[in-house]
């Protein structure tokens, strides 16, 4: 045991879950570094320190899961923040999506962060403590033309979020938080190969963060624990009026589209130098 508070990370390998390792484990934490790819969490344990140790994990597992959080509360003495970061993105209208693509982003975006939030709450529970964090969407709020299926998986993960933590304050469970953080687009190995990509053309029509703006507004998450927050929070409000105005926004979703694919290939040229 490390004396240390333990977290663990979800698709920890890279990107965005790679930033928020490195954050926790300067934070104070000892973190579990999680990726479907082995070799990705070792090498970023590695470059992070005596603070973190990786192991496999398939989110789509839920007794895997449950088996990585006992193993960060035997490496740390305690499990104090789990972060659901992984996730998959398919683009194009629903009826191009193979079956395959509709069911892996359903078993890891949506079961992967049940699984997760799953074996968090198995120890969270008789502690009395802790604090569930799950990366989410825009997506997760509004729709999202050429994402159906990815805005579909991460309504599921708001609707569990939410109704869960519901659940633990009605259960008198005031000490275990869960929290939701909705980016914007984001420059990670998600959109990397999605540049050209009509149909991701919506992951570029705000602002497209880099991961260290997302972990940033992730470490005041987990400073000061919040059902829900947008990032930017333009951004969010727009999704939110979307949501309540469905009329509105399928009449309007020609033209958000359009867009959308102007900034997508402004983005491509600037990036492309």
């Amino acid at each position: 045991m490390t004396g240390r508070p333990g977290a663990l990370v979800t698709g920890a390998g890279q990107g965005l879950g790679r930033e928020i390792a490195d954050r926790l484990a300067r934070r104070g934490y000892t973190v579990h570094v999680t990726d479907v790819d082995a070799a990705l969490a070792s090498r970023a344990a590695e470059e992070i320190g005596s603070d973190a140790f990786a192991s496999a994990l398939d989110v789509r597992d839920q007794d895997a899961c449950r088996e990585a959080a006992r193993l960060t509360q035997e490496w740390a003495g305690s499990l104090d923040l789990w972060v659901n970061n992984a996730g998959v993105l398919f683009t194009g209208p629903v009826w191009e999506t193979t079956d395959e693509q509709r069911r892996l982003m359903f078993d890891v975006n949506a079961l992967g962060t049940l699984h997760g939030t799953m074996a968090a709450l198995d120890l969270m529970r008789p502690a009395g403590r802790g604090h569930v964090l799950n990366i989410v969407s825009l997506a997760g709020l509004a729709p999202v033309p050429g994402e159906a299926v990815y805005a579909a998986s991460k309504h599921a993960v708001m609707g569990l979020s939410l109704s869960t933590l519901a659940d633990l304050r009605v259960a008198g469970l005031d000490d275990i938080h869960i929290s939701c953080v909705c980016p914007d687009g984001m420059w990670t190995p998600m959109l990397h190969d999605k540049l050209d990509d009509p149909g991701a053309a919506m992951s570029f029509s705000g602002k497209l963060l880099q991961p260290s703006e997302v972990a940033d507004l992730v470490e005041q998450v987990v400073e000061r624990p919040r059902p829900a927050v947008a990032l930017p929070r333009w951004r969010g409000a727009q999704a939110r009026l979307f949501d309540l105005t469905p009329g509105l926004a399928m009449r309007g979703a020609p033209l958000v589209a359009r867009v959308a694919r102007r900034q997508q290939r402004s983005t491509a040229r600037r990036l492309r130098g």
